[in-house]
Parts: C-alpha cells; structure tokens; sequence
C-alpha cells in the first residue's frame, strides 16, 4: 500500500471513531454522514482512488452512467419458478427453481438408466448460496449457463433479496449467527428439493452457510449430498482478516466497527440518507473490494453495487458478530469423499485465498483453483473461468453427462471441448 493510500486509511479510521463518538452524544445527523460510509473496514483502503476519480468525473456524468448501466445491464434478470420456505423462527425464505429443458433431461436420463439400472431416480438439483449484502442473482452468469441444463435452486438468504427480515432479529433483537443460516439453508432444501442428490455451492457467507448444514445435519450429506462447490469463503478465524490495511489501521477499526454498526443500526432511515449522499465513495468501496482487475466490465461493476446497496444498514450490522464467532473447521470432514471443488482470487481482500487454501488441505481429494487476478466477487469477475470449473464438477458429481458442455449463454453441445 502506497503512503498516500496508508494516509487515507488513517485519515478513513479516524473518521469512524469520530462518527462513533458524535453517535454516542447524539449528533446523528453530522454523524451519520460520515460512518455510513465508514461502517465497514472496506472504506480505508479506497478512498484515496474514489478522490482522485472523483476530480476527473462530474457529478452529473456519474450519475447519469450508473442510470444508463441501470437499464441497459441484464444481469440480474433471470427469474424461475418462484417458492417459499419457512425457517424455524416462522421467517420467510424466497427461493427460484430452473427445470431441465426436455432434451437435456432425455440425455440425463439414458445415462440414469446406464448408471443405475431401470429406475429412474429423482435428478440431480444443485442449490446456490449467496454471501454477505447480496442475493441469489450473484449467481447470474452461472444460473445462465445452466440454465435447462439442470435443476437448479436459487434461494436469498434471511433479511436479503426477496426473503423476509429475520424473525428472530426483528423481534427479538437477536444477531444473526451461521449456524442459524445452516438451518434456513435445510428449510429450503426440505420445500424446494425433498428428494433427490444435491451439489451444494456456496460463496463466501454461502459457504460458510453449506458448512453450518453440514454440521448440524450430517446424516443429510452422507445421504443425498453428491458434490460440493466452495467459492471465495472461509472455515473459520476470519477475525484475523486485515482487508488489505496497514494493522494499525485494521485494529482501530476492528476496536470501533461493533460499536458503530450497532449505533448506526438504531437510526436507519438517517444512516441511509448519508449512504446515498455519499453514493460515489460507497461505489468506489464496493469496487475496490470486489474486483481485483480495473477493466472489469462497468456493468458487471454497477449490477454488484446495486446488490450490495440494497442491502439495509440494520441488517449489515445484524450480520457482523457472526463472522467473528464462524468456526465450521471440523465440518468439513463431512465433505471427505465427495466431489468438492475450492475457488479462490488470489487478490481477495476480504475472504483471502489463503483460508480457501486451508479448507483444501483438509479436503485433499478437492480440486483447488486460485485465480490470480480476481477479488471477492470471482464468479461475477470471471464467469467463464468459474463456470467451466463448476460444470466439471457437476459431471464429477453425475449431476451432467460428461460430454456435455455448457457456454456463457447456457447453451449445451455434445462435444467434450470447452464451452
């Protein structure tokens, strides 16, 4: 990190512990200006480049672009056959299924038959997880490629996308905890895939939500589990994460985040007044912790920030306490045995590929594939590269025939070559 990036964090840090203080003597309004934007140790490190970026393009310019991505961008626009799961405290789960098209499921048929005799066993369903402040449209260019191909289910985690705020949170205050996402996760394969193999995959908090289940329902794994895909995520010691920042700085924030998140969760409606008056700042953040390559497309770039922005401050500050708590290390001898694939970009700064690269060596059998240049989002930075690695573990799994490929657009092709 250059000296002038080091200043920024200092200068970023300083401003958080300045919020948190002006919170506690209620001068929220100045306050919250300032730690909406700071509320996540992400603010530090790009601030010195939205600054600059900030002196070469107007104000009107920026916002006109991002209406212009807006309405031009497709992503996020896949949409299937809609259900509804219900956790254990009554919350309300949004879930979407993606058949397989005739055809497909003719070829996946025959080669059943082959494999198991005359029976024809339910299909293969593969469930999607999504992380922390997105939702299942993450998944976008992978649900394209799919797409018909297999069954498919994409659900939005508790207080995210079209699911309901936690029950448990809204009406007794409680935070969020991994363990408790395991069990939404089994809700939703009880209503949306009661019979059948499943692939689990999941990204970052969505991993780390495939590793609750697994944890609290081995005997669903050993039994109907046939593949297992770990996409920028972390078994466990994430408190030790520094995000890129100098440690002076990373420990500062750690000192004053809790304690902001929770005042700024009390005052929403403020808090996201200041988040969209500092909406440029808080793009150059999202971008900044999200994608390792500059030319990342400005589309793809818009679609992740509107994901995250949507997600409400309270429910950011619900979430924190349990990353820090998150320890499903001994878990993941669950998945010995099993087809499991382990992706990583070398350059995220926020679930680094080191913990990916302890989860494999736990799992030696797993395929590991670190990517050199891509962040946290990998799957939304290079889509071609995490597609044909989960198509290859989806074959590994029977859940497509190996011959099958699949491309960017979702088609299939009866050649072996690459999609």
């Amino acid at each position: 990190m250059s000296e002038s990036n080091a200043e920024a964090v200092a200068s970023a840090v300083a401003s958080a512990t300045e919020a948190a203080t002006e919170a506690a003597a209620g001068g929220w309004r100045r306050a919250t200006g300032i730690a909406g934007v700071a509320i996540g140790v992400v603010a530090a490190g790009a601030a010195a480049g939205v600054a600059i970026e900030r002196l070469t393009v107007g104000r009107g310019m920026r916002q006109k672009a991002r209406l212009v991505l807006d309405s031009a961008g497709p992503y996020g626009g896949l949409r299937g056959n809609p259900g509804k799961a219900y956790a254990d405290d009554g919350t309300e789960l949004y879930y979407e299924v993606d058949d397989v098209e005739p055809a497909a499921e003719s070829a996946l048929t025959r080669r059943r038959r082959r494999l198991f005799g005359r029976k024809e066993p339910a299909p293969v369903t593969v469930v999607f997880s999504h992380g922390y402040c997105l939702n299942q449209d993450s998944w976008h260019f992978q649900r394209a490629a799919l797409r018909g191909v297999v069954r498919t289910v994409h659900w939005d985690q508790r207080s995210h996308g079209r699911s309901a705020r936690g029950v448990a949170q809204e009406r007794d205050g409680r935070p969020v905890t991994i363990e408790e996402l395991g069990r939404d996760l089994k809700a939703v394969i009880d209503a949306a895939v009661p019979e059948g193999p499943i692939v689990l995959v999941g990204h970052s908090m969505g991993g780390m939500t495939v590793m609750a289940l697994a944890d609290a329902f081995p005997d669903l794994v050993r039994e109907r589990v046939v593949g297992v895909a770990l996409v920028g995520t972390s078994s466990g010691r994430l408190g030790e994460v520094n995000f890129g920042l100098p440690v002076a700085g990373v420990n500062a924030v750690r000192r004053v985040l809790p304690g902001v998140l929770k005042a700024l969760g009390q005052r929403v409606e403020l808090v996201e007044k200041g988040r969209r008056a500092t909406a440029d700042l808080f793009a150059g953040i999202i971008k900044r912790y999200s994608f390792a390559t500059r030319d990342v497309d400005p589309a793809v770039a818009r679609f992740a920030e509107r994901m995250i922005e949507s997600t409400p401050i309270d429910v950011v500050a619900e979430y924190y306490p349990a990353f820090n708590d998150h320890d499903k290390t001994e878990a993941l001898a669950h998945f010995a045995g099993l087809p499991v694939l382990v992706l990583a970009g070398v350059r995220d700064l926020v679930t680094p590929s080191e913990h990916s690269e302890a989860i494999a060596g736990l799992l030696p059998d797993a395929e590991l594939v670190l990517v050199p240049d891509a962040g946290h989002l990998v799957m939304l930075e290079h889509p071609e590269l995490v597609t044909d690695r989960l198509a290859d573990l989806l074959a590994r799994a029977g859940a497509v025939p190996a011959a099958a490929t699949v491309d960017g657009y979702g088609s299939t092709s009866s050649s072996a070559g690459p999609g």
